[in-house]
């Protein structure tokens, strides 16, 4: 029999293993999973985001896939809502919400007390244009003479972040908040890491763009082009995604773009595990190589409830 638990959280970087102990852990504490990968959440997106197809959820309920198309922008604060109702449905059904993916933002999203503040769709409109029209590095002078403390923690070349922090200020008239406060859970959550040495990783990230590739990525990409991939703010720069758009483009060869996209998924990796490794909250499971070295999901889903040594209550 299943203890009652609050929120179990899976983290860490991409190609660690995270979906398959999510699947574990939600068979062992009767629970059902929720996506907080921010690529997943786009329908169509399969191939590239190793997203789990049915089969292989094991007859575990998934929640939060295929919720925007891929000309949607996300939208950090929707995804709170989405995720906050989801949590409450399972636990209403006695079960146990399994939170599980890299996306940082949106793991703290989901079980912190953190606020957002609201967008204008005119004033994002403009700004957009503006964007496109001067680029991300006039914006950001722009944004040092109104809030040089966002200008700091914001690269110049990232134009969404540089244009959320100028709606943020148009709308709002006070500073955009660019550091994110303290980790405080607004749902009892138990976070999860899985750890995987770095040379294994990189391997395992190449193997799994690779397998990707086998998979058909090129053409999911081509179809997705076709319902609005190219002009998606947010979904066209996902990683693999946006290496065989300029494939199709004819800006890079089909090798440059597939090791391109290696190249830019081992960065992200390194991004995620400093971004998890600053919680002190998360408990750390090292793992060698989890799925190709006999150390079975089930068998991870065990070692990761003893490291957690107690599950927070509903």
């Amino acid at each position: 029999m299943r203890e009652p638990t609050g929120v179990v959280a899976v983290v860490g970087a991409t190609a660690t293993g995270k979906s398959d102990l999510a699947v574990a852990l939600a068979r062992r504490l009767d629970g059902e999973v929720v996506n907080a990968d921010s690529m997943q959440l786009y329908r169509g997106m399969d191939v590239g985001t190793a997203k789990l197809p049915p089969e292989a959820r094991a007859g575990v309920p998934h929640h939060l896939l295929d919720v925007w198309d891929v000309g949607e922008p996300a939208n950090v604060a929707d995804y709170q809502r989405l995720a906050r109702s989801v949590f409450a449905e399972v636990c209403g059904r006695g079960r146990t919400p399994v939170l599980v993916g890299g996306s940082g933002l949106y793991v703290r999203a989901a079980v912190d007390v953190l606020d957002f503040p609201g967008t204008d769709d005119a004033v994002r409109a403009r700004l957009d244009a503006e964007l496109a029209a001067v680029g991300p590095a006039a914006l950001h002078k722009r944004l040092a003479a109104v809030d040089p403390r966002a200008a700091e923690a914001i690269l110049p070349g990232n134009g969404r972040r540089v244009v959320r922090a100028l709606e943020v200020v148009e709308i709002t008239g006070a500073p955009f908040v660019a550091r994110l406060p303290d980790p405080a859970y607004a749902v009892p959550t138990a976070q999860i890491g899985l750890a995987v040495d770095r040379a294994v990783l990189d391997e395992r990230i190449a193997r799994r763009v690779e397998r990707m590739w086998d998979q058909g990525l090129v053409a999911e990409v081509g179809s997705l082009e076709a319902r609005g991939l190219r002009e998606g703010r947010t979904a066209s720069r996902a990683l693999g995604y946006a290496q065989v758009l300029r494939h199709l483009a004819g800006e890079w060869s089909e090798e440059q773009a597939r090791e391109e996209t290696v190249r830019a998924t081992r960065r992200f990796a390194r991004r995620q595990e400093s971004w998890f490794r600053r919680d002190p909250r998360v408990r750390w499971l090292d793992v060698t190589d989890p799925l190709d070295t006999g150390d079975d999901p089930a068998a991870l889903a065990e070692r990761a409830l003893s490291t957690l040594g107690g599950m927070p209550a509903n």
